[in-house]
């Protein structure tokens, strides 16, 4: 097949002039303005890019669709809703975990039978999907605009970050966006549909962070980190991240980087449920560098202990994503001299709930009258928000009633799990969890 370079002729700057005007007015969820004959299935990018594909299969972008989590708490939150902007506010989630189904027309909802979505749509976040972006309307609740091709006989133009790129299979184009933090804040910003309240800000945290430096030279961007690393290279802001040289594609070009597409956040669980211990393991190396913890005992004669805790590694919040729900906390414990545990905190029951007065880095919603809800759809205000944001540091004063005295050993961890065991445990059926819990930093002192 003869190899073709794209140049944008003016009849297609027209046509993508007026799609992003059109654009400019969208504010709800992305519109339904494809047929879904027009995307191409991730098994035939494979076909050329089966390297990357391999990365994404069984990636939290992949799965964002099948996510056992994600489904059975959505569906539990939507119900025994009454109220129209709640209602909405948990129908909207597969506006970014079923892209592609959103914008061809099924599913509209979280309620529609899911079992009846095509399959390229179940495929969640996917190579036609974000390869087919060329800007957004807002960065929040999915405000991708695409343009893409006509299927696999007439595939179009799929935008990346080279401007020499020569395809066989299809024309391609540089896109500045997909270089940019903007393509993952369209959906890595999440405000209520019907009440405007924050609940999810990765973007905004990143954009307000010292990883946003007005150099371009010096900023990094969300996939500076998350699509540098791959194993043995966790590529947090606390370590290295070194290029990944290699090709695209088959037979491509060697180029000094090849973004990874392994998409790792701090997800432990799912991955491993379809089989993937490989991706989980680069979750793990993740959260492992994202902060630092340490002890001053110098108040321990006025019964004080101070833990400080660093976000050393993450270029956004710790933790980020849904703040209500990550759940990222110290637990704390001192031995005597005879090793005796003489005070904790933050340690798990026998129903794998926290202890009540841990001490947990979160959000809290609230109705709008001061009252905390535990259903995302209800929130009308961010009442607290105690989270670490990239770069800072926070320092948690204990209150003991003894004096530690010699030999004594404290230690503190901080530790990390996708949701909290009691909103799994309210959930009917089968138990779902307990979610795996992983220590991200540790300290210990012997006085």
């Amino acid at each position: 097949m003869e190899k073709k370079r794209y140049f944008p002729t003016p009849g297609r700057i027209f046509l993508a002039a007026g799609i992003l005007l059109m654009a400019s007015h969208v504010t709800a969820a992305p519109a339904k303005k494809f047929d879904l004959d027009r995307f191409i299935a991730p098994d035939t990018c494979g076909g050329c890019h089966w390297a990357i594909q391999e990365q994404w299969t069984h990636s939290m972008h992949n799965l964002s669709h099948k996510d056992p989590v994600y489904n059975r708490v959505a569906k539990f939150l939507r119900q025994g809703l009454t109220r129209a902007g709640e209602i909405e506010e948990a129908e909207s989630c597969v506006k970014c975990h079923t892209p592609v189904g959103v914008i061809t027309g099924f599913p509209d909802k979280l309620s529609d039978d899911l079992s009846k979505t095509p399959q390229i749509a179940t495929q969640g976040i996917q190579c036609d999907y974000c390869h087919s972006a060329v800007d957004t309307t807002r960065m929040y609740n999915n405000g991708l605009v695409l343009s893409p091709g006509n299927g696999e006989d007439d595939p179009g133009v799929k935008y990346g970050p080279f401007d020499d790129s020569e395809p066989d299979f299809h024309e391609a184009a540089y896109s500045k966006l997909h270089q940019s933090s903007g393509i993952c804040g369209t959906c890595h910003n999440v405000k209520h549909v019907a009440f405007g309240t924050d609940l999810e800000t990765t973007y905004t945290e990143w954009e307000n962070s010292p990883y946003n430096d007005p150099d371009p030279e010096k900023r990094v961007t969300c996939q500076g980190c998350h699509m540098y690393q791959r194993p043995g290279i966790p590529a947090t802001g606390s370590t290295d991240r070194p290029k990944n040289p290699g090709s695209a594609a088959e037979d491509s070009v060697e180029r000094p980087h090849i973004f990874t597409h392994y998409f790792v956040g701090a997800n432990t669980f799912v991955p491993g449920q379809f089989g993937d211990k490989d991706k989980q393991a680069l979750a793990e190396a993740r959260l492992q560098h994202a902060a630092q913890i340490s002890l001053n005992t110098e108040k321990l004669a006025k019964k004080q202990l101070d833990v400080i805790v660093t976000n050393s590694g993450a270029g956004h919040s710790i933790p980020t994503g849904v703040g209500d729900l990550r759940q990222v906390w110290l637990e704390i414990s001192i031995q005597d001299a005879d090793q005796k545990v003489v005070f904790q905190s933050g340690f798990l029951d026998k129903k794998n709930q926290l202890s009540e007065g841990a001490i947990i880095f979160r959000t809290v919603l609230g109705d709008g009258k001061g009252n905390p809800v535990v259903n995302l759809a209800k929130a009308k205000q961010v009442l607290s928000d105690n989270r670490i944001p990239a770069k800072q540091k926070v320092t948690q004063t204990i209150s003991l009633d003894f004096v530690p005295t010699k030999n004594f050993v404290i230690t503190a961890r901080l530790l990390y799990r996708g949701m909290p065991q009691k909103i799994l445990n309210m959930i009917p059926g089968d138990p779902l969890g307990p979610l795996p819990v992983v220590e991200m930093a540790r300290a210990a002192q012997k006085i």
